[in-house]
């Protein structure tokens, strides 16, 4: 039986807040036959507190769990995070050498020196690393600090560390076609590679939606726009807000804007919503995955909303949005899901932190009922096609079983 470490700093276990890609993929691997390993951290990314770890140990896993050591951070970007990721770093490749008898090496990216720790093992021991590119570092730090000269100094050990990882792979799997290319950019190598989106599993969603839409009151005649998920320096929900305001003085207060979810900027926009009157825009909170699937399902329009610099690609919560079967305003401005979206069909395009364009591209999809219907039949239907995991995530055995 074939080895395999799953390496993620920011996985979601039971009971915990967060994404569930490599937790899935831990599980998907186990049922196919790999004996698996998933490494992660005594540090939960998005609570920001340490794990539980006597409360863990009594939790049951197909896969066997490793921690390591990582003392944590209070933001998502910080002087502190730099330091606990790479003590972090250092304590996987303790751990490696310790424990590290695996036939390949399945790793996420970012964090980049974490990614470099476990790709240096690989090549010392000859075996397989493929990463999972899910972000671009340092281009993403560049939304918050954007200086000349200054930010170049600071983001090199990111850039450096990024490249070196990149220059080690086996293959590579990516969230999305750019992020599955990143690697090869600079490098002159020849190695299979797949993308594979975040997606979710529909079965589950669904789930979400039948048990969670009955408690969901929605009054007859309302007209609900939602967002779900971080409320952060590169999505643009003040733009959604401002638009609220601006439907409300052209007489549409039946329209509605739902912002689920939390982050660093959500107390600063309820103030701007407060401020505006924005009688017609409620910040939801933090809903968890089932609850937040009957949102998205009860709304009538869901907005990727993204601010201008933002260097995100295709999301995490695109399998979900495309799942619950509605039209979709993106404003993110990658090449490769805009041309999906005009090329599938299930939404619109519009440029990003625009007021009247967001509330003008509100209003036309809110007159037009049967473009609606059309977008939101399209969007299941790629849900279904490209997003559901259990399908989409053969390609991933696929090309370990390549490589190994």
């Amino acid at each position: 039986m074939k080895k395999i470490a799953v390496i993620s700093m920011g996985v979601k276990l039971d009971n915990e807040k967060g994404y569930s890609r490599f937790r899935y993929i831990a599980d998907f691997l186990t049922d196919a036959g790999y004996q698996v390993d998933l490494i992660t951290t005594t540090f939960q990314h998005w609570e920001k507190a340490q794990r539980d770890m006597a409360k863990i140990k009594k939790e049951d896993y197909k896969f066997r769990l490793k921690f390591i050591y990582e003392p944590g951070y209070k933001k998502n970007i910080d002087l502190r995070r730099v330091r606990s990721h790479s003590i972090a770093a250092k304590n996987l490749a303790a751990l490696l050498e310790r424990e590290g008898d695996y036939d390949l090496i399945y790793c996420e990216i970012p964090p980049n020196d974490v990614a470099l720790a476990a790709a240096e093992y690989a090549k010392k021991k000859g075996i397989p690393f493929v990463p999972d590119v899910n972000d671009l570092w340092p281009e993403a730090m560049r939304m918050v600090l954007d200086v000349p000269v200054v930010s170049d100094l600071l983001f090199y050990p990111l850039k450096r560390d990024a490249e070196k990882v990149y220059s080690l792979v086996s293959g590579i799997i990516g969230t999305s076609d750019e992020y599955r290319d990143r690697p090869l950019k600079n490098q002159n190598l020849d190695v299979p590679k797949k993308t594979v989106y975040v997606g979710n599993e529909i079965a589950e969603f669904d789930a979400g939606v039948k048990t969670y839409a009955p408690e969901i009151e929605k009054e007859e005649g309302e007209f609900w726009v939602s967002y779900a998920g971080t409320i952060g320096t590169s999505y643009d929900i003040r733009t959604m807000v401002l638009a609220g305001k601006e439907l409300l003085n052209r007489g549409l207060g039946n329209i509605k804007i739902k912002i689920l979810g939390g982050g660093p900027l959500k107390e600063e926009l309820e103030t701007l919503a407060k401020e505006k009157a924005c009688a017609n825009v409620e910040f939801v909170g933090y809903a968890p995955y089932p609850k937040m699937a009957a949102y998205l399902a009860k709304s009538d329009i869901l907005v990727n909303s993204f601010v201008k610099k933002a260097p995100q690609s295709i999301v995490t919560k695109i399998g979900d949005y495309l799942a619950a079967g509605k039209p979709m305003i993106n404003t993110c401005m990658s090449p490769e899901f805009r041309g999906k979206v005009d090329q599938d069909g299930f939404g619109i395009n519009i440029l990003p932190e625009d007021v009247n364009i967001l509330a003008d591209a509100i209003e036309t999809l809110y007159r037009d009922e049967a473009g609606r219907e059309e977008m939101g039949r399209k969007a299941r239907r790629i849900a279904e096609e490209q997003f559901d995991r259990p399908q989409s995530y053969k390609k991933i055995i696929d090309l370990i079983e390549e490589l190994t």
